[in-house]
């Protein structure tokens, strides 16, 4: 099976001098910090300073998934997270070829435009959750259950899938800062990364425990019991392989 890797999780890293240079350069420059020439001079910046002495020398994509990580956990708080990006209802102004199976819009109206959006969508083919690329076409079941035909984050036309709209399309899930780990509790739900031979996924898991663990230059260091929904199986792991619903943000 393809490897379908989603990189969600933040690079723990940085120093907690590179974390604040970067947390007002973000404030000050805007979409500069984005540019990939600008990504290699911090890093390299970063790579040679005293304070980085016999750590890891940063890489600049790391820089850069550091400030795209920033800016949605930013947005996301801001947007009050996912009750303002749920999925317009398409039945309304639509006719349905329930023979064909086919979705109409009526003339002078148009299909509405997700791509924009930040989607994820769980597959058929081993129940984990993929970064949504493109929402390509729309079309309602004899059921009447609407569907989205999806393009994944980082895969061809050959994988695209029909997806039910309800029960496997939601706003992305997100990792944590580090120092927002006190936000999570027993009973929530999270996808984990599994990472194997043959297959990079995220899957459905929830929290049974939480072990608090001081913090230390490496970032976020406590321990979380999670139980998989799918097998029921159990496992210990970081922050860093865990994903939230984005509703975690209105947390105190």
């Amino acid at each position: 099976m393809d490897l379908r890797p989603r990189q969600r999780q933040p690079f723990s890293g940085f120093t907690e001098t590179e974390i604040e240079k970067m947390e007002n350069l973000l404030k000050q420059s805007g979409e500069q910090v984005f540019d990939q020439k600008f990504c290699k001079k911090l890093a390299g910046d970063f790579s040679h300073s005293t304070g980085r002495a016999g750590k890891p020398i940063v890489k600049w994509t790391e820089v850069q998934t550091w400030f795209q990580n920033r800016q949605k956990s930013c947005l996301s708080k801001d947007n009050s997270a996912e009750a303002n990006m749920k999925l317009p209802d398409m039945t309304e102004d639509c006719a349905l070829d329930k023979a064909n199976q086919t979705f109409h819009m009526p003339e002078g109206k148009k299909v509405p435009d997700l791509s924009d959006l930040e989607f994820e969508a769980r597959s058929s083919v081993d129940r984990a959750w993929y970064d949504v690329d493109t929402f390509i076409s729309h079309r309602f079941l004899s059921s009447g259950e609407p569907e989205v035909l999806v393009r994944y984050v980082g895969f061809g036309s050959e994988e695209d899938e029909w997806v039910n709209v309800r029960k496997s399309v939601r706003e992305r899930s997100v990792a944590l800062e580090n120092s927002e780990c006190n936000k999570v509790r027993v009973g929530d739900p999270v996808l984990c990364f599994q990472e194997g031979k043959d297959n990079a996924r995220y899957v459905e898991a929830h929290i049974l425990e939480i072990q608090k663990k001081f913090h230390d230059i490496r970032g976020c260091r406590c321990l979380f019991a999670i139980q998989y929904d799918h097998d029921n199986t159990k496992e210990t792991v970081h922050l860093r392989r865990l994903c939230f619903r984005p509703s975690i943000f209105g947390r105190l």
